[in-house]
């Protein structure tokens, strides 16, 4: 039956393709889809009609149904009459059809991507990153065949067509060796070597209730320079998604001011680093959407940088990383080590991420350089249990990070320790 709706979803999609031309931004990599995403939406929307998938929907079923306007119907065959009868009246009736889609393309196994641009006529391809843990890599039966498959969605652009690579990333940059001969290619980046660079970062945090914090830096771009302030976000990671962005902005013809503008009203979605009020006065930097471990790290940094009387991280599983599963959550337990006070895990792979912080913190003691004690460590099986406890242990002026993969559900955490659940259904991610 799944078989049979994904295959009516792709003729759909095709023969709305076919009959609007819209043209197609396809986004993929490891980590930074999503925010690369809607930094995009936020540059093209003032100047074009456009559509992005809404949620999750980056997969064979989600993305048909973002080109043809529909939300899932479930397991109700009568909502997926009513889809087909809505598509078949795009395809018939005159419609006012986005000038540009843009499309975030997941792969969590070997053809995902070649199977999305198989029918989907992707014109410009960001690929974010890939990480030295990739993500989703537990069904690929090794790194490069993840890599090769992100890659397909530059393998098959046009000869108008542009692939924008992450030049920081090695594995991305070299997928320029992939990319049809004729093929623009345009890099972005901090490295020196990117065609448009970034540079100049600082995290601000000038008043944290009012709300006045983001991140500040510049985009130098042929010999041009502009400013960029991402208000109310934080993170280095955000700066590769304006970046992408400020790329796919030039494309279209729009100039680095007017990237500039649409970039400051750029806002991160639920569960990326956003900053929640916590209880007993306390802040809480929600990162519970996915994780992979360079995003742990990442975030990580974030918690490091901004104010707060203790930094405590509760850390859940990282999902899908396969054979690097134990290495990968150690190497964010040593990096934790060196930034919290106290340290919270939750699930079965996380244990590795309390060893491995109990022995670089013994390490760091050693040299007179302790931050995290071994005693301020803490292991949990359930989220309730870790609610519970963090409902005792939080003190006021407390900054506290939640970060785990979607499947550990840690937001059920961030609602235990928000100052205001009432409004966990608008600031964090739909359980």
């Amino acid at each position: 039956m799944l078989s049979l709706l994904q295959f009516v979803l792709k003729i759909l999609a095709k023969i709305v393709l076919w009959k609007y031309k819209p043209i197609v931004v396809g986004i993929t990599g490891s980590v930074g889809k999503s925010s690369t995403k809607e930094a995009i939406a936020a540059v093209l929307r003032p100047h074009f009609r456009i559509r992005v998938n809404p949620r999750n929907y980056n997969n064979e079923i989600g993305v048909p149904l973002t080109i043809l306007g529909l939300t899932t119907g479930g397991h109700s065959v009568w909502l997926w009459l009513k889809n087909f009868w809505r598509a078949l009246k795009l395809i018939i009736l005159p419609n006012s059809y986005p000038e540009i889609l843009i499309l975030e393309m997941g792969a969590d196994k070997p053809g995902d991507i070649k199977y999305l641009v198989d029918f989907v006529p992707v014109k410009i391809g960001v690929v974010t990153a890939i990480g030295q843990f990739p993500s989703h890599i537990e069904f690929f039966p090794e790194r490069e065949a993840l890599i090769n498959e992100k890659a397909n969605l530059v393998k098959y652009l046009p000869l108008d067509g542009l692939a924008i690579l992450n030049y920081d990333d090695l594995s991305v940059r070299m997928m320029r060796e992939l990319v049809p001969s004729g093929v623009r290619i345009i890099t972005y980046g901090f490295g020196q070597g990117a065609q448009l660079r970034i540079s100049h970062y600082e995290l601000k945090s000038e008043d944290l209730a009012k709300g006045e914090f983001g991140v500040n830096f510049k985009i130098e771009y042929n010999g041009n320079v502009v400013p960029i302030r991402l208000n109310q976000v934080l993170g280095k990671q955000q700066c590769y998604a304006a970046g992408a962005a400020a790329v796919v902005g030039l494309r279209f013809g729009l100039n680095l001011v007017d990237i500039s503008e649409g970039l400051s009203h750029y806002r991160g979605l639920p569960g990326r680093t956003k900053l929640i009020p916590g209880i007993k006065n306390t802040w809480i930097i929600d990162d519970t959407y996915n994780a992979s471990p360079s995003a742990m790290i990442a975030a990580l940094e974030i918690l490091n940088q901004l104010p707060g009387q203790r930094k405590i991280a509760i850390l859940g599983d990282m999902l899908e990383l396969g054979k690097y599963t134990e290495e990968a959550h150690r190497r964010v337990g040593e990096e934790a080590a060196a930034v919290v006070d106290m340290l919270v895990v939750v699930g079965t792979r996380a244990k590795f991420i309390a060893e491995q912080a109990r022995v670089t913190s013994l390490e760091l003691k050693e040299k007179k350089k302790i931050r995290l004690d071994p005693d301020n460590i803490f292991e949990f099986e359930t989220l309730e249990e870790a609610g519970l406890f963090l409902q005792k242990k939080i003190k006021t002026d407390d900054l506290i990070l939640v970060k785990a993969s979607r499947a550990m559900h840690l937001e059920k955490v961030v609602q235990e320790i928000m100052a205001h659940p009432e409004k966990a259904k608008d600031l964090l991610v739909a359980s």
